[in-house]
């Protein structure tokens, strides 16, 4: 018997290991695959694109926030991953009625670091989880800290929309010594024109995701921020929780 509290305090309980896991979130995704469940992992939403050589295998069940619950169904998963903000409530309870469903809250790498044991113990890969918790904590513990920068992250355009203290975004910037303008503001907040001018950031970071920031918007936004330095950044380097996060180090080095 396998008993797991989720991130949401639910208690999962399995008579086995699982053989056939759904996930619906992209970077939990790669984790699973990461953790060598390649021959267990059935199905998949259409933004779970890495490894993109492995996951072309499990079939595509709709998106993060309209899955196609009879696709899930049908594929009679014995353990579905989810996650409180990236898939929709009504959904995943109705999945749960019928299937085990690990829920993941995460908000700082300390709860990503939480979700990746918890997942490994669900999947018995327990020994491989704690590895890689451990590597991401020694990598963190060799990053430079000292840039004691101000930054404004922004996730989209047209309104304008940047990442709040309870993200974990914000959390990520923290460990490499940014310091969020809008570390007392909450979630995701929108913002003018007017408003990032009067932010006056040192810098400001245009996330590859969800909306995919070019060139073309760093001289945009360099018209009315003609002293702040704007650069691209891989958003999933920022908001991708899980083995990703092993990487982070070596993108830090290579960008900054």
């Amino acid at each position: 018997m396998i008993e797991t509290v989720d991130q949401t305090g639910r208690i999962i309980i399995s008579e086995k290991y699982p053989s056939r896991i759904i996930s619906l979130v992209p970077s939990i995704t790669e984790l699973l695959y990461d953790f060598g469940l390649h021959q267990n992992i059935v199905g998949r939403t259409h933004f779970c694109i890495h490894p993109s050589d492995k996951v072309k295998d499990a079939k595509r069940i709709g998106g993060t926030k309209t899955v196609n619950l009879l696709k899930v169904k049908e594929l009679m998963p014995d353990l579905i991953i989810a996650n409180k903000e990236e898939n929709v409530k009504e959904q995943v309870e109705e999945l749960a009625k019928y299937f085990p469903t690990y829920i993941s809250d995460i908000n700082t790498v300390a709860e990503a670091y939480t979700m990746m044991l918890d997942l490994g113990t669900l999947t018995n890969k327990r020994e491989k989880a704690t590895s890689l918790v451990n590597s991401i904590k020694r990598n963190f513990h060799k990053i430079d800290t000292l840039h004691n920068e101000t930054v404004l992250y922004l996730i989209w355009k047209n309104p304008y929309m940047s990442i709040g203290c309870d993200t974990f975004i914000n959390d990520m910037l923290s460990k490499v010594g940014y310091q969020n303008v809008l570390l007392y503001h909450t979630r995701y907040p929108k913002l003018s024109i007017q408003d990032i001018v009067e932010l006056n950031p040192e810098n400001v970071f245009l996330s590859s995701e969800p909306f995919p920031f070019t060139d073309i918007h760093i001289s945009e936004l360099q018209q009315i921020l003609p002293n702040s330095k704007i650069s691209l950044v891989d958003g999933e380097m920022f908001s991708w929780y899980g083995s990703r996060m092993h990487h982070f180090l070596n993108y830090i080095n290579l960008k900054f």
